[in-house]
Order: C-alpha cells, then structure tokens, then sequence
C-alpha cells in the first residue's frame, strides 16, 4: 500500500506525487473504469481527477463514473463542474477520457453478479436482524463494469450513519448496485441505528458490502483520501480493504470532535452541496450522538425547498419516524422501499413506539424553505428560518448550545 499522511495537510505537490507512487506503470494498455462520488462529499475532485488522469497516461481506455447510488444523474455540465474541467477541455485534452452517470433505476444498466443468501445476511445481522430485511438479495450492479480491466473506486472516507464509515466498497453497493443492495443495506444500517453505527468501523453492513464485492469480476484499487476542510490529511493507495481500513484509522482521528458533556440544542447547518433534505440530513446524523435525551438538532439550511428529488413521494407518504414506529406497522409500510424508510428513521432518530405512542429521543426541526404545513405532514419540527440569529447561537458551548457552521462530515460524540 502507498500512503501519505500529514499532521496538517499535504500539499498539492504531495498528493500528485503520492498519486504517481501508486498508480504509474500500473495499468499500462489495460481499460480502467474509476468510480467516483457527486458533488454531496467534500474532496477535492479536481485536483485528483486530472493527477490521476496523468497517472494513467498509458492505459488503453479510460472513464469515469460517478457511484451516485439513488443521487439524481448529473447533467453534462455538472459532470465537467464536477471534475474541474470545462466544455472545451472536455473536447480537447480530456477527448479520450469518459464522464458517466450511473442509473440504479435502469435495468438495462445493471447485471446480476450472484446472491447473498438470507441465511448469511441473517447470521451476519445477528441479533438485529428482523424479516423485514426479506430473503436472498440478488448482487446488481451496473454492467459496464464488465467492459474494463481494472476497477478503480476515488472516493473520501469519513464517518457514515449506514456503515459505520463511507468509502471503499460502498462505491460499488450502493454506489453503482441496483435498488435490492441499496436498499438492504440502508435498511440494515436503521434497525441497527445511527447511536451504534456512526463512527464505527467494523460494523455489520460494512460485512456485507465486502461480501457483495468479492463477487466482482475484476481487480480493484482504492484510491482514499481522508479530506479536512483546509486540505487532505491523507492519502492511501492499495487494496480495497486494506486502504479503506487504513483510512478509515485516520478518518477516526481527524473526523471525530470529543465532547465532555452532551448539548440541549444544535443549530446544525446544512452546506449548499446538500441540495436537497435527502442528503442534508447529514447535518443531524453527525450530531445525534451528542445530543442529551429531550434535546433538538435544528437543522439550518434557507434554501433547501426539495425533500427528494427521486424519493419525495415515498417519503412524504412514510414520514421521518423512529425505527420502531415503522417495524410495529409492518403491514402499513411494507409497500416502501427500505433505503427511504431507512432516511426516515435516520433524520427522526432514536426512540421508541409503544401502545401506539411515538416517543423519540430527541427533537428534530427544520429551518429551511420546506414549508411549515410539509413538516407538519413529515413528522418534523419547523422554524422560520428567516427569524434565526445566527450570531446569538456563537459561543454558548458553556450552555449546552452549539453552533456548527457546516455540518455533515464531522461527527461529534460524547467522551465516556
């Protein structure tokens, strides 16, 4: 494994060079497909995208394809916004090299590779395993994969409410997979809950992406950053597994802000790059755990007016509500798939539904430009957010107040 790690940042010569070390030479005539995240994770794409271009000068074919999952397909400008380049470039120095969409919904675009058995999700669930995860779930993912000679997976590694933390095979399930990975995995993740996922690196859905990815056909590199907001605190080249373990080592270290004593109320703002609810949720999950029982996460984002593009029926038909309210249901919601059900007790958060009573841990509540009526029909808190001051949240930790000007990617917990 080639790795470079900085007690700061590495700088820009450091990341093309550790980028030479690990990929030069290696895929000389061979067709290399690289799998890379949307504009909802902070790297720094275009950078990366034309250091790894150069490093793969040699290869006979070359593309790239965005791991969107259930993420709405990015237009041709977006992809070129994406990756640093524009219109004309596109055309001329980067002619030979390909910019594609995954499409989960498209059974065209997918294969099947084989099946995890219900019997080994069952046995890899343990004691959280519930029926609603159904039987064996068939390993799809996107055919063109089977077109290249070599799989490269370019994506950050951070902490993450499904899996414990983001990166490495999950660019393959859910990244580039059909509906049945995505869904079981996500839904995986919510009976186990975000209080016992986040943060943790081995974790059950982690087990069963890597099972799923030892069905694919073909060699694969990971090429992990571990991002910071000033730069990249790492950078490490190898295996799949054995990078992501050591990213995620990092990710650990540089991702996780201590707290001596949970707050009562975050207001939690949600960046521009999370475009819709769907993503920006983001801004609660990182902060749940620090969050003292009765207290509330406000999640803060003005120009947010989209729930989902792609799930918005589904969800304002489920509603945000804790994994029990939907488990002790079963036959009312059966009907949605699970990825969504999954968001809806991710955002909702810990809690419990007894005797009909829904009793969730904390309060969630919105301050975007969802309207007050729609947060209503969801299930969440609405605040004006026009009526928001943001400096009276600044510098009231002492409080128990917290104010988090971008929200998402940090994680914070409460020291034992």
């Amino acid at each position: 494994m080639i790795q470079s790690i900085a007690p700061d940042v590495l700088s820009s010569d450091e990341i093309l060079n550790t980028l030479q070390r690990g990929l030069a030479g290696q895929f000389t005539n061979a067709s290399v497909l690289v799998l890379i995240p949307d504009h909802t994770r902070t790297i720094p794409l275009p950078l990366l995208f034309r250091g790894v271009t150069e490093a793969l000068h040699d290869t006979k074919h070359l593309d790239f394809m965005v791991a969107l999952g259930t993420h709405p397909a990015l237009s041709e400008s977006s992809l070129n916004k994406l990756v640093g380049i524009t219109a004309e470039e596109r055309a001329s120095q980067f002619k030979h090299v390909g910019l594609l969409n995954h499409e989960w919904d498209n059974p065209a675009a997918l294969t099947i590779l084989g099946t995890i058995q219900q019997a080994q999700i069952q046995a890899i669930a343990g004691e959280v395993w519930h029926p609603s995860l159904g039987g064996d779930v068939d390993i799809r993912i996107n055919k063109r994969i089977l077109d290249y000679d070599h799989l490269i997976i370019l994506g950050p590694v951070f902490p993450h409410e499904v899996v414990g933390f983001s990166g490495g095979a999950k660019y393959l399930f859910p990244g580039i997979s059909g509906p049945e990975m995505i869904n079981v995995t996500h839904w995986l993740g919510a009976l186990i809950t975000i209080l016992d996922t986040i943060g943790v690196k081995n974790t059950p859905v982690r087990d069963v992406i890597n099972a799923a990815a030892t069905c694919v056909p073909k060699p694969i590199t990971l090429v992990a950053p571990v991002v910071v907001k000033d730069g990249m605190a790492g950078l490490f080249i190898g295996d799949h597994l054995s990078a992501w373990s050591a990213a995620a080592d990092l990710s650990s270290e540089r991702h996780i802000i201590w707290v001596d004593k949970p707050f009562k109320r975050v207001l939690s703002v949600a960046p521009p790059m999370y475009d819709e609810l769907w993503t920006a949720a983001k801004a609660m999950y990182k902060l749940e755990p620090a969050i003292m029982d009765g207290g509330e996460v406000i999640v803060y984002a003005p120009d947010l007016g989209v729930v989902s593009h792609v799930h918005g029926q589904y969800i304002y038909e489920a509603g945000y509500h804790v994994r029990d309210f939907y488990l002790k249901q079963w036959d009312k919601y059966r009907h949605i798939p699970l990825g969504v059900l999954a968001h809806g007790t991710h955002l909702r958060g810990s809690g419990v539904f007894e005797n009909g009573i829904e009793k969730a841990r904390i309060d969630v509540t919105l301050a975007t430009a969802i309207s007050a009526a729609d947060c209503e029909t969801l299930a969440l808190g609405y605040l004006n957010p026009q009526g928001i001051d943001i400096g009276a949240w600044q510098g009231r930790e002492d409080e128990g107040i917290l104010y988090v000007p971008k929200a998402g990617e940090m994680l914070y917990r409460v020291r034992k």
